[in-house]
């Protein structure tokens, strides 16, 4: 697992490089699963970058995001924190690290794992399956590098995280676009990209240098 905290910038574009990166990292594990991180703030292009990276592995790698333990709207509903939705403690982060610990130690039988479905704006359980044959998990999200509890055991269950780092100015139009496409007035969207997401870019930003690699996410949403 991760014991190093090194950040070396490279290039998304060169797909190749990073795939191989990850098979270097199946043959120190002699076999093992190996649990690879990719964080950056919201709009960053982490999913991108996680899709495209699962493909070039093959069938013998799986994405995870975090996204699918968003708390559900009627819980934000109750506590109040619907408006900051996205936010660290609108997700089940112990459940997220639990998850994780699962999928790192039960390696004989299926673990399923949340998504997450924008256009219902909710959380679908287990709809994700890590099977046995998963030797290799990207798992994606915006706090995996936090510090504070829980979200500071992530990076221990880690055997890398990249941090993908994209332009404030790329990230907010990714965001507005995104919001738009999803119900929202492009008024609300942009206000939605600069509060509530531009808030949490800013907690994200700072775990940039608990990364062991910065991959740039300049790439078309």
């Amino acid at each position: 697992m991760n014991t190093a905290t090194r950040a070396v910038p490279t290039e998304l574009a060169d797909l190749a490089t990073l795939t191989a990166r990850v098979r270097s990292l199946q043959d120190r594990a002699d076999g093992g699963r190996v649990v690879v991180g990719i964080t950056g703030s919201p709009g960053a292009g982490k999913t991108t970058l996680a899709v495209r990276l699962v493909d070039e592995l093959g069938p013998g790698a799986v994405h995870l995001p975090m996204d699918g333990f968003h708390l559900a709207n009627s819980t934000l509903d109750r506590l109040g924190r619907h408006d900051r939705k996205g936010a660290p403690d609108t997700f089940d982060g112990w459940g997220f690290v639990a998850l994780l610990r699962r999928v790192r130690g039960e390696v004989d039988h299926t673990v399923y794992a949340p998504s997450f479905h924008r256009e219902v704006d909710e959380p679908v359980a287990g709809e994700i399956a890590v099977e046995p044959g998963h030797r290799v998990v990207v798992v994606e999200g915006n706090y995996l590098l936090v510090p504070d509890e829980p979200w500071g055991r992530v990076h221990d269950l880690l055997d890398e995280a990249w941090f993908c780092s994209t332009t404030g100015e790329e990230r907010e139009r990714r965001l507005v676009d995104r919001h738009t496409r999803h119900g929202r007035t492009v008024e609300a969207a942009t206000a939605w990209a600069a509060e509530v997401d531009g808030r949490n870019a800013r907690v994200v930003e700072a775990t940039r240098s608990r990364a062991d690699l910065v991959v740039s996410g300049a790439i078309p949403s």
